[in-house]
């Protein structure tokens, strides 16, 4: 099981009261929001190895020199030689370091790449794998992964973590029309303004569905706007041919990458604290209480 450890720290900020406070009265909602999200994780679907994916940067470069509006509108300051800081909620930013302690106390593997995304991370352990993957997300972007032969699924929350959309092809199609595979076409020809991604003006998703199904890919469509036999309005046809230099460069920046160099760790379910003093502590300074015992109880079983 792989976790998108910011969307769903980012659910539990949003869905936990900011009453939820440690002793000194700062907020602790979205730490103690994910630790009961873990909890019933793994109550439920009983993972033998789960990970906590991270942003080690949530805009790559690389991206951005390809799109330069990916991600544009959440930059809330430009770092020089390092990841631009991204917009997040004054009570939520303060919450981030101290989940990473948590986890580490507790022995679940936190992973992140230099240079990429959660969602690299999450792309690259799943192509590796060679069992089932349940991903949780509630970002979109990773229907990309689905792929029932290798046995993955994206896990979607649709209240908390107790409900879930479990993702399979036959949910895809059925929603989208596409698979896996297809809905990176999908989303490029679309457009996602909470990412910054254009798409192609005048595209929207019941369009991109309908000419994926006439022409099978990307790469069908915008050999169908060369083609003059090809049954395109005229419209679709300029909008397509325009947005070209988008076409050109977009599938890179929505595909995950399946390549990042990751460390070695160990992936395992923890069934006791890694570091035990350092959890009680960190349970004792930032009243973990009730959420914290939930998860070790469950690990535990």
């Amino acid at each position: 099981m792989l976790l998108d450890t910011a969307s769903l720290y980012y659910r539990a900020y949003f869905g936990v009261p900011d009453s939820v406070r440690a002793p000194d009265g700062t907020p602790i909602n979205a730490v103690r929001g994910l630790l009961d999200f873990i909890a019933r994780l793994v109550q439920d679907h009983r993972p033998d190895d789960l990970v906590a994916c991270w942003d080690n940067d949530w805009r790559p470069q690389w991206r951005v020199d390809l799109i330069p509006s990916y991600k544009a509108h959440r930059v809330a300051e430009e770092i020089e030689g390092a990841p631009d800081a991204e917009e997040t909620p004054d009570t939520l930013s303060p919450q981030v370091p101290v989940i990473a302690e948590v986890l580490a106390a507790l022995g679940i593997a936190r992973i992140g790449a230099d240079g990429y995304e959660a969602d690299d991370v999450i792309g690259t352990l799943t192509a590796r794998a060679t069992g089932p993957v349940d991903v949780v997300t509630g970002d979109r972007d990773l229907f990309q992964l689905v792929d029932d032969a290798r046995e993955r699924r994206i896990l979607y929350p649709i209240k908390g973590v107790g409900t879930l959309q479990i993702t399979d092809e036959a949910w895809l199609r059925e929603r989208y029309g596409v698979d896996g595979p297809g809905y990176v076409d999908l989303a490029l020809l679309r457009g996602d303004p909470s990412d910054g991604l254009p798409g192609v003006p005048g595209i929207g998703e019941k369009t991109a569905a309908k000419l994926l199904e006439a022409y099978g890919d990307l790469a069908g469509i915008m050999a169908a706007v060369d083609d003059p036999a090809a049954k395109l309005t005229p419209s679709q046809r300029k909008k397509l041919d325009e947005a070209r230099p988008y076409v050109a460069v977009a599938p890179k920046v929505v595909r995950v990458a399946d390549d990042v160099p990751v460390p070695d760790f160990d992936a395992s379910l923890p069934r006791a604290p890694r570091d035990p003093a350092a959890l009680h502590a960190l349970a004792e300074r930032w009243g973990l209480g009730g959420s914290l015992q939930r998860l070790l109880s469950v690990l535990q079983d």
